[in-house]
């Protein structure tokens, strides 16, 4: 039987996606349970998600012993996780088809060192896109300066993507400007116009990087304010004349993306940025954690509305404390960049060090 709170959401027009995967949860049928009873319609996946999986536990232990000494260790992972990706897209896989390829999506991500090589970054995504083999897969590339040139190119090869690691409006801005091109790349060439993405905006961290240095009545503020301004420029991306050019030769819109939506604050509410970000054709990504919470006590809330007014006067209060948000922004995206990198590298030595031991 469908959850009264999460089934309310997705009547909003949300698409409530899980943060999280392991093999155990596709074994005992955890995500299957939870796309039968929370409206769960979609799955993400990083580096660090992996890592945990993986580092964790047991349960890729016999895949890895098994793999044989000519296959390097991150040839190993991509290998386990194209497989647990692909038995996550057969699940989502009814509801890709219900939603006309709208939703049911998954996503996994190309190697985080490759983010300054924009030549290898094309390369690995088209290699993982054609592994995975899959409708319904996204292959994820960080938002950066460096990975929007490979996004664009992606986009105009027909790889669907999940542009991650976006703090600001403007780099949000940028992303889905990226989408675009690539999109207007293969109208101009013929190519069919629709493929689809998605644009992953952190929300939490925000907070958690001014946490102790403003005023009290500003805690946990900074992270919906600068989603409002995002939520703004969204809808302005939404009604430009080229997104509609682009939907007149068969595009369906980008969407954006709440993402890193489990509060960091024992102090406020679990689904406090899950109940403030409702929003029609956007799609909310939440850790297993914050998905059951919202599913025990979530709220049914206002839709957000197009005005960046109230955002633009708690934005000038963080600027008078000394917190200018696109500098800020700037610095979560790059700390996020090296948490990957960080993660990626203790993946690929601990699955190095199971191998040995094996």
């Amino acid at each position: 039987m469908p959850n009264q709170s999460t089934n309310i959401l997705q009547s909003q027009g949300v698409s409530l996606w899980l943060d999280n995967i392991t093999r155990k949860m596709l074994d005992d049928g955890t995500i299957q349970r939870y796309i039968n009873e929370l409206s769960v319609t979609g799955l993400t996946s990083n580096p660090t998600i992996f890592d945990n999986a993986i580092t964790s536990s047991n349960d890729y232990d016999v895949a890895i012993k098994s793999s044989g000494d000519d296959i390097t260790d991150e040839a190993l992972f991509f290998k386990l996780a194209v497989e647990d990706i692909q038995r996550a897209a057969d699940l989502f896989l009814p509801v890709y088809e219900k939603s006309n390829g709208q939703d049911g999506f998954v996503s996994i991500e190309v190697s985080p060192l490759l983010a300054f090589d924009t030549e290898k970054t094309i390369k690995a995504a088209k290699e993982i896109h054609g592994q995975v083999n899959r409708p319904n897969a996204f292959i994820k590339i960080p938002g950066t300066a460096e990975g929007l040139p490979a996004i664009e190119q992606a986009i105009a090869a027909g790889i669907p993507i999940n542009i991650t690691l976006l703090f600001t409006p403007e780099q949000y801005i940028a992303a889905a400007e990226a989408y675009l091109k690539g999109i207007e790349t293969r109208i101009a060439k013929g190519l069919k116009a629709d493929v689809r993405s998605v644009a992953s905006v952190f929300v939490s961290r925000w907070d958690k990087a001014v946490a102790g240095k403003i005023s009290t009545p500003l805690e946990n503020t900074l992270g919906l304010a600068v989603m409002q301004k995002v939520y703004v420029a969204y809808q302005q991306f939404l009604n430009s004349p080229r997104v509609r050019t682009a939907m007149n030769f068969g595009a369906f819109p980008q969407r954006l993306l709440w993402a890193s939506t489990g509060t960091k604050d024992p102090a406020i509410s679990d689904t406090r940025y899950i109940e403030n970000l409702v929003a029609p054709f956007t799609v909310n990504t939440m850790p297993e954690n914050t998905l059951l919470a919202f599913a025990d006590h979530g709220k049914k809330s206002q839709m957000m509305q197009d005005d960046k007014g109230v955002a633009d006067n708690l934005l000038k209060q963080f600027l008078d404390a000394g917190v200018d948000y696109r500098q800020l922004g700037q610095q979560l995206q790059n700390e996020g960049a090296a948490s990957f990198d960080t993660s990626w590298e203790h993946l690929i030595s601990s699955i190095n060090t199971k191998r040995s031991a094996m």
